[in-house]
């Protein structure tokens, strides 16, 4: 820091803050405004550096070590070969459409998803014969014959949800000489840093290149494919779905194709499903949907024929642009399709119009603006030791501009030796990467595969599942600093809310509104077909709004919590407060209830899923109850009837119970456990996400849910492995939660995926298997949670770093609640600095790191640097 004559001031006087030189340093910063404004170069406000970038330590640790600059190597994941498999294949989105780049030589195949292209329509949600059954189970469950209640609890079963559907494929077929390409020039790679998937091979003396991008603010798809000599680019490129579909040339470089996705599902455990529905009729009551696929060409020889296809021949040409923009009919989860107004067609053709105004690099710049917008706020980079960070950070500068010669699969092989600490920073940012690739303001929710999906008939139906799946996938959008993708999943709430209280009204005779396991674009909200264990399971909706309050710690957006989340809660507690019933000792219970999709042997040694208070149950209500009371304080409704229910209500719910064995029970009674290496960890709610269980309130409770983690085991897929991460993390367990990190990333061979349970495929998508997308934000959430966690009043530091493993390292731009940014950096396992930031309210907050606490009290707008004793060094303004 300098004084005003530009002379540095010994640190003796800490923290001041900028109005300490308030003349001057306005009158300085009012002559450099003048200049700047006043310059003829200047035509637009100056960019802000990215947040990341808003804390500099004191010590320089960034160039001394290469902490937090971005990485020890570039965020890149690479490949040597083009994908065999869809799951070698490399992901791009922006948060509607989605493509998957195989990068194929003489043939290259983009598969293409969007958002809104799902079987079915709007549906009735409502069982009238439900009361009926639902007074039947309660009385079985009284009377403990939990076995007989189980198999009634059918009854209580719905209809299966709709499926996510796939919007078609470009196809790229290249001359017969590109079959002789140099395998040694080939590479493939996805730059994180760009959200660009690239490809480049030799044929001869000729470089072939390709970029594709998927833009937000344009929403187009873009890909752009050159040679390095003129006149060398020639190719065939046409376009074509499994879903019915017609095909039309409109002049010399443009299709068009028009199809709609099924008006019902394929039935479920269908013999033989079709792998391709093609060669069907449009089927005028499902959604409709048009891709516009736009050729554009450069150098003198360069032209365009038609083919029969219909196909587009380019010839001659020095490169090419492919824009692809998409539509579809979906007018929102309560309109028919055969009713919607939206003409797809002309909607796609629209934004191809808007889309060719722009050059190629206006608008990549402008992907890049919206992009790395959101994901440069966040850094991370960990080593080894402080020679490895060196010599790691000379390297990927050395290499940054050139291929990386290691494919992405042998580093995820190799980590169970190695252990490089770079590859969790590259996986960390992934989930980063594809939550802003799938979740967008506008668009729907990221389902079970985010938005990427080749199949008529995807796993699961790709249908968001709320008894862990969609939760998880919006796990990092507040610690990872993404908050403003977590928009689409409060849309899809509001939804549920709509067709959830009417689900409420009938099968329940309840007020406020419901949601169950699965759910799908048309926010379904009775329960799923099938058995009780999976199906009947009504506090789906309860756990989403866990989030709703969530999103106000972290943001402290007081007109979100009025406008939109206050309401959903009162919704959801309106229907909690009527699910509860009195029970024989006079506590308030559940009934029926299950723990999501795990059975237990019944007192009759019979198996049964259904009792009553299971202890995920009374940890979610207890979550949604905290949460609207607090939400009332700061709204200033206390007094509201439904507040003083609640209030009345919680001293009656059950305690969270420890079992004969010392682990947390999971169902109301100490039933036998049939699988006690089950993938879920449901009755640890209360640990992570929820906050009932913590170590400095309820110690016991943590021994026990501890005990209950090794009871559990490491096995299981990946969302569990890394929801075990998490919880271990909560336990301030750095050595068990490193285990499940680890556990995570064990290459998957595709060809035999059924071998294994949870690990990586080498683009990097997680599997259960196959492909499931949630573990990937389970693992970013994962990692934050080791290095930062905290509540309304407390801010923990590096609370279960694995100092052996990441004993160097930076963070920066993690968020933590009460609005508060979070930068450190460490040293040989110690903390070295923390800079810690409020943008737009007054904070206070315990800092902790191990047995040091002091209390921190932040102005908005000022940025603060501790050291290791958390003594406040520096501060200056943002």
């Amino acid at each position: 820091m300098t004084t005003p004559n530009g002379r540095f001031m010994t640190q003796k006087k800490i923290c001041l803050s900028m109005s300490d030189f308030q003349v001057p340093a306005r009158l300085l910063l009012t002559l450099l405004l003048f200049l700047f404004y006043a310059s003829p170069s200047h035509s637009s406000k100056p960019e802000r550096a990215p947040q990341k970038e808003w804390w500099r330590t004191i010590s320089g640790m960034e160039e001394d070590d290469g902490g937090g600059g971005g990485g020890s190597r570039p965020l890149k994941v690479t490949f040597s070969e083009a994908a065999i498999n869809w799951t070698d294949a490399i992901p791009i989105g922006n948060g509607r459409l989605g493509a998957m780049i195989w990068g194929g030589v003489s043939s290259e195949l983009l598969q293409l998803n969007e958002d809104t292209l799902w079987t079915g329509m709007p549906g009735d949600y409502t069982n009238s014969s439900a009361p009926a059954a639902l007074a039947k189970v309660r009385k079985l469950v009284d009377n403990r014959n939990y076995s007989q209640a189980t198999e009634e609890a059918v009854n209580l079963s719905g209809e299966p949800s709709a499926v996510y559907q796939l919007l078609g494929d470009i196809k790229l077929e290249f001359d017969d000489s590109h079959a002789a390409y140099s395998n040694e020039s080939y590479f493939r790679e996805l730059d994180l840093d760009t959200a660009t998937a690239k490809v480049k091979y030799s044929v001869g003396d000729v470089e072939f290149s390709r970029e594709h991008f998927a833009s937000y603010p344009d929403q187009v798809i873009v890909s752009r494919i050159s040679a390095s000599k003129p006149a060398s680019l020639s190719f065939t490129v046409s376009l074509d779905s499994k879903l019915p579909h017609n095909l039309q040339v409109s002049g010399q470089n443009q299709v068009i194709m028009e199809g709609s996705c099924p008006s019902r599902r394929i039935p479920p455990n269908a013999k033989s499903p079709p792998s391709s529905m093609a060669n069907s009729s449009i089927d005028p009551k499902g959604i409709k949907f048009s891709a516009v696929l736009d050729v554009q060409i450069t150098g003198e020889k360069g032209v365009v024929h038609v083919l029969e296809g219909p196909k587009l021949r380019i010839e001659g040409s020095d490169s090419a642009i492919l824009l692809l923009t998409a539509s579809s009919s979906f007018d929102g989860p309560f309109t028919k399709p055969e009713n919607s107004k939206k003409n797809p067609t002309s909607d796609s053709l629209n934004t191809m119009k808007s889309v060719k105004k722009l050059s190629y690099a206006n608008l990549y710049a402008r992907h890049l603006n919206d992009y790395q917008n959101l994901f440069h706020r966040v850094s991370l980079q960990l080593s080894k030791s402080s020679k490895a960070a060196v010599k790691d950070r000379k390297l990927a500068s050395s290499q940054s501009n050139i291929p990386q010669t290691i494919p992405t699969s042998a580093r995820i092989s190799s980590f169970q030796t190695d252990e490089d600490p770079s590859f969790v920073e590259l996986l960390f940012q992934y989930g980063r990467y594809i939550l802003i690739s799938s979740s967008r303001a506008g668009t729907q929710v990221s389902n079970l595969q985010g938005i990427w999906n080749k199949n008529l008939e995807p796993a699961w139906d790709g249908a968001p599942h709320l008894n862990i799946n969609l939760q998880m996938n919006y796990w990092p959008t507040l610690a990872c600093n993404l908050h403003e993708c977590q928009e689409p999943l409060f849309d899809y709430i509001s939804s549920l809310s709509v067709t959830g209280s009417k689900t409420a009204k009938v099968n329940y005779e309840a007020n406020g509104w419901v949601a169950h396991q699965v759910s799908d674009i048309w926010a379904k909200s009775s329960p799923d077909r099938g058995l009780a264990v999976w199906a009947l399971w009504p506090m789906g909706g309860a756990w989403l709004c866990t989030h709703l309050w969530e999103h106000y710690t972290y943001t402290m957006d007081k007109d979100f919590l009025k406008n939109k989340a206050y309401p959903l809660l009162e919704g959801c507690t309106s229907f909690l407060l009527d699910w509860l019933i009195e029970g024989p000792n006079g506590l308030l219970e559940t009934n029926p209830s299950t723990s999501p999709e795990h059975m237990f042997i019944a007192p009759d040694q019979k198996p049964a899923s259904v009792s009553y208070s299971t202890t995920m149950d009374i940890s979610i209500i207890k979550e949604v109850f905290s949460s609207i009371v607090s939400a009332a304080e700061v709204l200033g409704t206390s007094n509201d009837a439904i507040i003083k229910r609640v209030t009345e209500v919680q001293s009656k719910l059950p305690p969270t119970k420890i079992a004969s064995d010392g682990s947390i029970m999971e169902w109301a009674e100490d039933f036998q456990d049939p699988e006690i290496h089950h993938r879920h960890v449901s009755h640890l709610f209360g640990l992570f996400p929820g906050h009932t269980i913590t170590p400095d309130k309820t110690p016991d409770l943590c021994k026990a849910a501890d005990y209950t983690l090794i009871k559990r085991g490491e096995e299981g897929p990946g969302w569990s492995t890394t929801w075990k991460a998490a919880l271990w993390a909560r336990l301030k367990n750095s050595e068990h939660a490193y285990r499940m990190i680890k556990h995570l990333i064990v290459l998957v061979d595709p060809f035999h995926e059924s071998n294994y349970e949870g690990g990586l495929y080498s683009n990097l998508f997680t599997t259960h298997p196959p492909f499931q997308i949630d573990a990937n934000f389970g693992f970013s959430t994962a990692v934050a949670e080791m290095l930062v966690q905290s509540t309304m009043k407390d801010l923990y530091l590096l609370p279960a770093l694995p100092r052996d493993k990441w004993p160097n390292g930076c963070v920066k731009g993690l968020k933590a609640r009460g609005g508060i940014t979070v930068n450190i950096c460490w040293k040989e396992g110690d903390l070295h600095e923390v800079g810690l930031w409020s943008e737009n309210q007054k904070s206070q907050v315990r800092l902790h790191h191990r047995e040091t606490m002091v209390l921190a009290e932040l102005s908005p707008g000022i940025v603060y640097s501790y050291n290791n004793q958390l003594k406040c060094v520096k501060t200056y303004s943002l």
